[in-house]
């Protein structure tokens, strides 16, 4: 096998692309608190390059529950511009709620855009067949509204379920990462408080809906538990991960070695 691959035999310079070898750019929003690898937001568990982009001015607030969303796009799409000219090959983002501006995103630059995880969505509704539901776990579902959805191609109405796992109080340890009014100073949370939370939350709404095929987790901050969330209710869960894996395996596809 050769010690590099022989197709970078010659290589060549992309039009405005600063930076090489590059693999997800990632939108982040401009706030301050620490997340558990497999958040997006921790770079450390991911199997390709990443790179961060701060969307100056846009925080949780400001984004899940803030009412002037236009305001935000422009530091929206600084930071992936910015990304794109560093040479990201895809664009992502932290959050689910960046659906909000996935055309908006997707229309402002050259790489293919991944800005919420609710764009599985259409893709399990489709696996699981038009009898079963797909539980979008979200984490305020109370701010969760039709252009979220219709964004990343989600058609109201159609089968899916959606619950909000902060809205009743029952996740404390995320709101003391991510809730201004309610988090310390230093924001901080302990990982198996979390993982008892969010899993008896995940495992409340499939039982609640018996014909629940699937589950989306919207919410960087539950994909450290997707794992556990998975061997409780026994169906699909698919997370950020699953839509970062498939973005770079896009972006950047795999070689193939064997033998025949």
């Amino acid at each position: 096998m050769p010690s590099h691959d022989p197709a970078l035999n010659k290589i060549y310079a992309r039009r405005n692309h600063s930076c090489y070898g590059m693999g997800l750019g990632i939108i982040i929003l401009d706030d301050v608190y620490p997340g558990f690898p497999g958040d997006v937001r921790n770079a450390s568990a991911h199997g390709y390059p990443i790179q961060y982009e701060i969307a100056e001015g846009v925080d949780i607030k400001k984004l899940v529950r803030g009412e002037h969303k236009g305001d935000l796009l422009a530091p929206v799409l600084a930071a992936a511009r910015k990304l794109e000219r560093m040479g990201c090959r895809a664009i992502a983002a932290e959050c689910g709620y960046f659906a909000w501006f996935q055309q908006e995103i997707a229309n402002a630059v050259s790489v293919p855009v991944f800005a919420s995880s609710l764009l599985q969505v259409p893709l399990a509704q489709t696996l699981i067949g038009a009898n079963k539901v797909v539980g979008l776990l979200v984490a305020e579902g109370d701010h969760l509204q039709d252009r979220h959805l219709t964004s990343v191609g989600i058609r109201l109405q159609s089968n899916y379920v959606v619950h909000g796992a902060k809205d009743d109080g029952k996740c404390p340890q995320f709101d003391s990462l991510w809730t201004k009014d309610l988090r310390p100073e230093t924001p901080t949370a302990e990982y198996q408080k979390a993982e008892l939370d969010i899993v008896a939350v995940a495992k409340n709404f499939a039982t609640s809906h018996p014909a629940m095929g699937a589950m989306v987790l919207e919410c960087t901050g539950f994909q450290p538990f997707a794992r556990a969330i998975q061997r409780e209710i026994n169906m699909p869960v698919f997370s950020w991960s699953t839509l970062l894996d498939y973005a770079y395996s896009i972006a950047v596809h795999r070689d193939f070695y064997g033998h025949v």
